[in-house]
């Protein structure tokens, strides 16, 4: 007969892994099908093609989203979008290369530099499979405002459904190369898992309402 302490001993160690420290994360399985997020407010400003911030190089296949920070504090969408496409005027060098599809700015804008067929300057060897979101923040210590952040959400979510990219494919430019960016979000990796939490969240919310409907 199996002794009443034997089976507490099971119940506890199944409560520990369920709710303890040693918690393992649920993966959820996405029906991208059943998903359907509404597309934020984006205002195409499409870079000028040159060889150093808009190549033209086409972008075959999606397999992550890759975040950012401007490391320009208090400058907006637009301002950062025309230092892109400024590049243009530059030698052809390694040092000239950089944009990004998307920037989100102080106040929640969304401007797109680079249609999302085509490559950007923005990730390194992850260039050739991601799509890159570079954000505005007011300081130096990179940590973006209450409507960057939303519209972050919003913007990596739509690209997610859009994509079939699970949240967990999202990532830092410093888990590409080890640069401190999106500086906050590298120096507060709580943030930084939490920001990935919120995406999911917003999926799941996008589910239960195209199940409603």
């Amino acid at each position: 007969m199996v002794s009443l302490l034997a089976i507490l001993l099971v119940v506890g160690i199944a409560h520990l892994f369920r709710d303890g420290s040693k918690e393992t994360k649920e993966v959820m399985a996405y029906d991208f099908s059943s998903i359907n997020v509404a597309k934020p407010a984006i205002s195409e400003m499409f870079l000028t093609k040159n060889v150093n911030s808009r190549p033209g190089t086409a972008l075959n296949r999606i397999n992550g989203i890759v975040i950012h920070y401007t490391a320009n504090p208090g400058t907006d969408a637009e301002a950062n979008r025309n230092y892109f496409d400024s590049r243009k005027d530059f030698p052809d060098e390694a040092g000239y290369k950089v944009s990004s599809h998307f920037i989100v700015g102080l106040d929640g804008t969304i401007v797109q530099c680079i249609p999302e067929n085509e490559i950007a300057y923005a990730s390194n060897d992850r260039n050739s499979d991601t799509i890159s979101i570079e954000c505005c923040h007011p300081k130096k210590n990179g940590k973006y405002t209450k409507k960057t952040y939303q519209a972050l959400i919003h913007l990596a979510a739509y690209l997610c459904d859009k994509y079939e990219i699970e949240p967990e494919k999202i990532i830092r430019h410093y888990d590409v190369t080890g640069k401190i960016c999106p500086r906050y979000y590298v120096k507060h990796p709580d943030a930084w898992e939490k920001l990935k939490s919120d995406v999911d969240v917003y999926l799941k919310k996008s589910l239960k309402k195209t199940k409603a409907e």
